[in-house]
């Protein structure tokens, strides 16, 4: 069975764009690959982080993994931080590492555009720990948003340039993107992603937002003057990233959603989206807080943290010996 790895960061809140994104595609490969799903809580630290609320949204997270899905018994969910591994592999990534392909990545990129300071050494290079993090359990395929296929190929590069030098030692990983759903816009703003850090709190719908808070953003949600319901995310952004999440949460083609919808308007359309989203919200919702009180999120952490351990440590020793690290 191929093995496939991916992780989410534990800051802010998730969104529904992660979910749709990212999370429920976990859950649908968990029955065809051998799943490594891990809290990326070393990334978390490359900007600040209030202690109390990285340690809950830590806990959030893993059991919003569980609530949406996905199976202890099929995925082996676990802690970055709790796998040394990572660390250590990370930092002989970083040496294999030219500043130059660090450079080009967008978050710093980005960043350093905009004239930003303070702008930590970990935010530079996180990318190549990121690799690490994917070299560290011969991951065959690694599920991104189109954003971070940049960070995939990077960790292609890297592979191989250690392979090269040192000998065959790490797989040279895919990156696998969803055709629906890879992406998801905000309500506000349909030409900008919907993401955890947007200051307009309208435009973002949170997993832990109360349902008909969610519901009422829906309704208000920025579409078009056109009054024509069609997939076309050039000219109605708006219109495309609704038909999306309804695609997304109810399973119809958005083929189908748009020959429903022939000759009618926003409103029912976005009635239905609403709803779609209310119930799933509900839904999930539930289960997370069973899943809370249930003492559930230590016991599948603390065996997810055992068995990526001992995958991680027997590729870590290989790594170190080729490397020469080991004297005996």
């Amino acid at each position: 069975m191929k093995r496939m790895l991916s992780g989410i960061k534990p800051t802010g809140r998730l969104t529904l764009g992660n979910y749709i994104g990212a999370i429920r595609n976990f859950v649908a490969y968990q029955d065809d690959y051998e799943m490594y799903v891990f809290i990326a809580n070393m990334h978390a630290i490359t900007v600040p982080q209030e202690r109390a609320e990285l340690k809950k949204n830590t806990k959030d997270l893993i059991a919003l993994y569980l609530a949406a899905g996905l199976d202890p018994k099929k995925a082996t969910i676990f802690l970055q931080s709790d796998v040394h591994e990572h660390a250590e592999l990370g930092w002989i990534m970083t040496c294999n590492s030219y500043m130059g392909e660090l450079q080009r990545m967008t978050q710093y990129k980005d960043k350093t555009a905009k004239g930003e300071t303070g702008i930590t050494a970990g935010l530079f290079t996180y990318p190549s720990l990121m690799a690490a993090d994917i070299l560290l359990y011969d991951a065959d395929y690694v599920p991104v948003g189109l954003d971070q296929k940049q960070h995939v190929e990077l960790t292609r590069n890297l592979a191989e340039r250690f392979n090269n030098r040192y000998g065959d030692t790490f797989i040279i990983p895919e990156p696998l993107v969803s055709k629906v759903g890879a992406k998801i816009y905000s309500l506000q703003d349909p030409t900008k992603k919907m993401s955890k850090s947007e200051e307009n709190p309208k435009g973002t719908i949170d997993l832990l937002d109360e349902p008909a808070v969610a519901r009422k953003k829906i309704m208000s949600a920025v579409t078009d003057s056109l009054g024509i319901i069609q997939y076309d995310p050039e000219h109605q952004p708006g219109v495309s990233n609704l038909l999306t999440i309804l695609s997304s949460l109810n399973g119809e083609s958005i083929e189908s959603i748009v020959e429903r919808y022939k000759g009618k308007g926003y409103g029912d359309f976005k009635k239905e989206v609403g709803a779609a989203v209310f119930d799933f919200l509900s839904e999930l919702q539930a289960k997370y807080k069973e899943i809370l009180s249930s003492g559930m999120v230590e016991k599948v952490i603390t065996e997810g943290n055992e068995k990526a351990r001992r995958s991680a440590h027997k590729k870590l020793m290989k790594v170190k010996k080729k490397v020469g690290f080991q004297l005996f």
